[in-house]
């Protein structure tokens, strides 16, 4: 079984996401990305797009506007300036 990663996705309203995933992929400012659990740290600006989060063959997406996206040996979290489930 694959190691899972921790993904939080907190907007200024409430949390919108907080759980272990397989992967998420952000539009960050310098070009999309994906992560995976055990991924090198990094933290990026976020560009308007979809965050889609991959988790035991299901994928929910997110719809974003700026903010930023942390990633730490503990796992990716994204703080948006706004963001609501993708209808």
């Amino acid at each position: 079984m694959a190691e899972k990663l921790h993904f939080s996705l907190v907007s200024p309203e409430r949390e919108l996401f907080s759980g272990s995933v397989d992967q998420v992929d952000a539009p960050g400012s310098e070009g999309d990305f994906g992560v995976l659990a055990g991924h090198a740290p990094f933290m990026t600006a976020l560009k308007e797009g979809q965050v889609r989060v991959h988790n035991n063959g299901a994928v929910t997406a997110y719809d974003v506007r700026g903010g930023f996206a942390d990633v730490t040996p503990e796992g990716l979290t994204i703080l948006a300036e706004h963001a609501v489930e993708a209808a």
